[in-house]
């Protein structure tokens, strides 16, 4: 090999050496391009099919004004005391479709939508218990809905129902818990926080960009009710997920403020259900029945399934444990 020869084979070698990250720089280029052009059609499909939502998933209720926010309120039904049904983390009063429909054949029921989530509008920062069950009691006051309430909640929904029964206990007539949350996993929920913001944030995305109307029910939580489904845009939409990680975000928060309400006998002689679902480790058995201690008339109930879900594995036992504290509270 002659000097020159030799001189364009070193040149030619970095040469091929680029060739391979050029075509993966122009692979990139042209998947992030693709990308964008997809998310940029999805957001426009999702901006003009949403503006028929509003006629496709009409309110079950109506929205009440709470000072500067309405929230969606949907009662049914006629006696007293009036049942509160207060839904999980991103869920909304559509969770209840089956419950409430059975209860209202001879109590009056009322579930609703916490700020943010299904049909109710967005409100204030930070969306802690303390905030919740602040509403919760303005909504029933301004809505005419007259007390004392059943106070039926189920997973995060707990933590509203607790501060509210501890903070306006002459408006409380029982509790019934559902797989609560842990209001002593502080130091957990702050651990677990930045994760669930990630999953709802994803959420979402998902949601903002169409890929859930355009799923059919593939996206919905497995436990959603029929109701959840087929209003699933609006139950599950953006909005509600923004919702849902705004109170994670303050989940711990919460926690402390249910924590500070836990004192030997805090209920008095307020009926009290908790419901534990089945299968859970000793230590969730243990704080449910703790929970039920709180009560003179505490009854701790441990479900048959181990779905989280209870009044939708279970509604039966969820409908028992509503009318026996709506029973014992007349008993008073």
């Amino acid at each position: 090999m002659t000097d020159g020869e030799f001189e364009d084979a070193q040149v030619a070698r970095p040469r091929e050496r680029r060739r391979p990250w050029r075509l993966l720089l122009r692979i990139t280029a042209w998947g992030a391009g693709l990308a964008v052009l997809a998310a940029s059609a999805g957001f426009l499909y999702e901006t003009d099919a949403r503006q028929g939502d509003a006629a496709r998933h009409r309110a079950p209720g109506r929205l009440v004004d709470v000072g500067g926010h309405r929230l969606h309120l949907y009662c049914t039904g006629t006696g007293a005391p009036t049942v509160v049904l207060e839904a999980g983390l991103a869920e909304s009063s559509a969770s209840w479709e089956a419950i409430q429909r059975r209860l209202s054949a001879g109590n009056r029921a009322c579930s609703y939508d916490r700020a943010g989530y299904a049909w109710s509008e967005d409100g204030p920062s930070p969306r802690t218990a303390e905030r919740t069950a602040g509403e919760l009691r303005t909504l029933l006051a301004a809505a005419g809905e007259a007390g004392p309430y059943v106070l039926v909640g189920h997973s995060y929904g707990g933590n509203t129902v607790r501060v509210f029964a501890d903070r306006w206990r002459d408006l409380t007539a029982g509790l019934v818990l559902i797989d609560v949350t842990d209001e002593t996993a502080v130091t957990a929920l702050r651990i677990s926080r930045p994760l669930l913001a990630v999953q709802f944030t994803v959420n979402q995305l998902v949601a903002r960009l169409g890929l859930l109307r355009l799923s059919g029910d593939a996206l919905v939580p497995p436990g959603a009710t029929a109701a959840a489904r087929a209003g699933a845009t609006v139950v599950y939409g953006d909005r509600s997920m923004a919702a849902a990680r705004a109170e994670a975000w303050a989940s711990a928060d919460s926690a402390a403020q249910v924590a500070a309400t836990v004192r030997p006998r805090a209920w008095g002689d307020l009926p009290a259900v908790v419901i534990s679902a089945g299968g859970q480790p000793a230590e969730v058995t243990d704080h449910a029945r703790r929970l039920a201690a709180l009560s003179a008339r505490g009854r701790l109930v441990v479900a048959a399934t181990t779905d989280h879900y209870v009044q939708n594995a279970e509604p039966g036992l969820v409908l028992d444990a509503v009318h026996e504290v709506i029973a014992a509270y007349g008993q008073r």
